[in-house]
């Protein structure tokens, strides 16, 4: 049996990477545009990787990290092929590399999952030690970038997402925390209640809002690496995972993965049509359309989802 709330999270998720790639209410209401975007939103990247690195708890031998690493690989190869059309943002060799737009995930999640199946038997001290020294790096990395620390082409390397955006500063560490609650039983040893759960949320969005407000980053510069993260995310997936909802169907999971891929696809489509102001409707109708289309086709068309 699956865990509901989990595939019900992961629709919620879905649709927070889909909400900040439209950047909602940028125009209309500026700074909850920012605390949303910057903030709220950038809660689910790293709750997806929560979620990978428990389940790949179970990746404990060479044939079954081949098995793992080859989906992934299939799926991100399969997408970015998709995605070829749109390939006008960066170089060839850095979409192939790094992965194009939100396909950066896939890359990233594979190749950190090999480095943590590598150093997966180290003691939990030495993990953690890992996990907090590169989220360190790359959070300074993004940091130093955005608030434009440097001059010249060194500023403009440091605005390079590649240069933090990747498996080694954002995919490894919450793949990391993923693993290490599965390793330790914590998601058995330990229930957060409802109102820390919230409380860790708010705190994601006070730091957003002293981002704003206080540092004065520009709305303009992506913020994809949050201190608070670290706090919100293991709690949100221990809360939802100790919800007893179970079901035997994938279909929310597999829905929550078409979004995922799909949204800037038809993004791209439907906003370059120029539509009356109820696009938005019609964006979200025909991204649910496609989506559930995409399930039905993965059940005929392997390793599409």
């Amino acid at each position: 049996m699956r865990s509901l709330s989990i595939d019900v999270l992961k629709i919620i998720l879905a649709f927070f990477v889909v909400f900040l790639h439209m950047n909602l209410l940028r125009d209309e209401y500026p700074s909850l545009s920012y605390v949303l975007v910057n903030g709220l939103f950038r809660i689910g990247v790293p709750v997806f990787l929560i979620i990978t690195g428990y389940y790949f708890y179970f990746v404990d031998t060479f044939d079954k990290l081949k098995k793992w690493s080859v989906r992934t690989f299939l799926l991100y190869a399969i997408w970015s092929a998709i995605y070829i059309p749109l390939w006008k943002e960066g170089t060839f060799f850095a979409n192939i590399i790094f992965g194009y737009h939100h396909l950066w995930y896939l890359i990233g999640t594979l190749l950190a999952g090999i480095l943590l199946f590598t150093i997966r038997k180290k003691s939990t001290s030495v993990l953690v030690a890992v996990i907090l020294l590169l989220f360190s790096i790359g959070y300074c990395i993004q940091l130093l970038g955005n608030l434009h620390y440097f001059k010249g082409k060194l500023d403009v390397v440091f605005n390079l997402f590649p240069l933090y955006r990747n498996f080694l500063f954002v995919c490894f560490p919450f793949l990391g925390i993923g693993f290490l609650i599965k390793k330790l039983n914590i998601d058995v040893k330990q229930k957060p209640s409802l109102l820390l759960v919230l409380g860790s949320i708010a705190l994601v969005i006070f730091e957003s809002f002293l981002n704003y407000k206080v540092i004065h980053l520009s709305q303009k510069e992506s913020i994809d690496m949050l201190i608070s993260l670290l706090i919100a995310c293991p709690l949100i997936f221990l809360y939802c995972k100790n919800l007893p909802f179970k079901t035997d169907s994938k279909i929310l999971a597999s829905l929550s993965t078409a979004i995922y891929l799909v949204h800037p696809l038809i993004m791209n489509w439907i906003f370059n049509l120029y539509l009356p102001s109820f696009e938005f409707v019609i964006f979200i109708t025909v991204l649910l359309i496609v989506s559930l289309i995409l399930v039905l086709v993965n059940r005929k068309v392997k390793y599409l989802l």
